[in-house]
Order: structure tokens, then sequence, then C-alpha cells
């Protein structure tokens, strides 16, 4: 197993940190968007004007910048996948902050979270819930952009069709940075802690023969080589050597 040194987790986490927070921004950016699917243009009737739908509202804007939205108005009347993504796409969003606040807690460069092996599961906790928040995000995206491509190339569609909006591909974005960093966090932490342990490990046993050395008194510590004077009282024959037993 390759071993990094604590100055490498410690980068290693903030790089991590830095990359599950970018994913987590941009995860509630395109949560909050409007632009998950756009019309086309090339089936558009008026090309100066074309609509906008998010989860939450739709949009319609001209050429000369103006925008109106209109919130949905019920959730019951909603097709099942823009559901779907709602639920996946807030379960994104609380993932990546718990996972957010136990990565400050259980980072090595903080001072807060406790002995070393509790901070060092709070952070595969955190790693853990960057991941599923990415995974989460992907989802919710790729289902989306899933249904929008289907209509698209359906010759038996006559409706509106739409393109991918710019919210997919921030949402795309930020569901890889959450897995990286996730990912990043599991490997440091369990890098690291696999070397800590054998490292106290070998501390222990030192620790153990200096202090029975260092129980006798100085000047008198006995080697380990030394040799004690031979015993011959319960061999047989020991009376015939009793005398010139240590000559």
């Amino acid at each position: 197993m390759i071993w990094i040194s604590a100055e490498a987790a410690d980068g290693l986490q903030i790089v991590a940190f830095l990359s599950g927070l970018a994913g987590l921004g941009a995860t509630i950016g395109a949560t909050v968007s409007n632009e998950w699917r756009v019309t086309s243009r090339a089936s558009s009737v008026i090309t100066a004007t074309w609509i906008l739908q998010g989860l939450w509202k739709n949009c319609a804007g001209n050429a000369i910048g103006a925008l109106h939205c209109r919130p949905h108005h019920t959730i019951f009347g909603l097709e099942g996948f823009i559901q779907a993504c709602r639920g996946l796409m807030i379960a994104a969003i609380c993932l990546g902050f718990f996972g957010s606040i136990f990565a400050l807690v259980g980072m090595k460069c903080t001072k807060i979270g406790g002995t070393d092996k509790v901070k060092a599961k709070i952070a595969c906790f955190a790693g853990v819930n960057f991941i599923l928040s990415g995974l989460c995000s992907l989802s919710a995206c790729s289902l989306y952009a899933h249904r929008i491509t289907q209509e698209f190339f359906d010759p038996m569609y006559i409706a509106q069709k739409y393109e991918l909006g710019a919210a997919l591909f921030i949402g795309w974005a930020g569901s890889v940075l959450c897995i990286i960093g996730g990912s990043i966090f599991c490997f440091s932490i369990t890098d690291s802690c696999t070397k800590s342990g054998s490292q106290a490990k070998y501390i222990y046993r030192g620790a153990t023969s200096h202090s029975h050395i260092s129980s006798h008194p100085r000047g008198q510590a006995t080697s380990v080589n030394q040799r004690l004077p031979p015993d011959y009282s319960s061999s047989p024959g020991s009376q015939h050597f009793d005398k010139n037993a240590y000559v």
C-alpha cells in the first residue's frame, strides 16, 4: 500500500473540501435555475420568443430581454420525472450540506472533533455524503436530459420540443466535483489511518522494551545475553561436581 505523509494528507483534505463545496454550490445553482430546458430554435415558429422551464418555474423571454416567469401552481399537475428530479436535487443539497459540516469537523487541520480516530470516522462519513450528493444530482440531471432527448428525436411527438438547458450542464459539473471530493476524502483518510495505526503499534513496542531496561538501577543493568551459573543440583550425579562446578 502506498502511504502518504501527514502534510500531503492535509493538502488532499483541503482540495477535497473545496471540490465538494464547489460541487454543492453548483448543485444549488442548478436547482434554482429556470433553464433546465429551452425551446428549440429549429422547431420554433417565432424565433424572437423562447420558453424556459425549470423545476420550479416556467419563463417566457423575447429578444429585447424581457422575461416573465410564473411558478408551478400545483405539484399534482406536474409530470412524474419533474417531481423525481425535484426530490433528487433536494436530497443532493441536503447531503452536500451535511457533508460540508462533517468535513469541517473531521479535517486534520481543524481543532474540533476529538481524537484522530474520531476525526477520521467523521471525515470518512463526510466523503460518503459528498459521493451520495453527487450521485443524486447526476441521476436527476441525467433523467431530465433523457426525457428531453427522447421527446426531441421522437417523430410522433408533435408538441413543442426542447433542448438541453444550461442548468443541466451546471448540475453535471457539480455532481462530478462532489464525487471527486468525496473520493479524495475517503482515500486520504483510509491511507493515513493505516499508516498511523502501524506507527502507533511500533512506538508501543519500543516503549515497552525501554521501560523494561530502565527498571534496573543505573550501573546495575543486566545484559540480556548474560548467562547464569549452571545449576547441577537437580541433575543425576551432581554430588561428584559440586566442588568444581564453577571452575
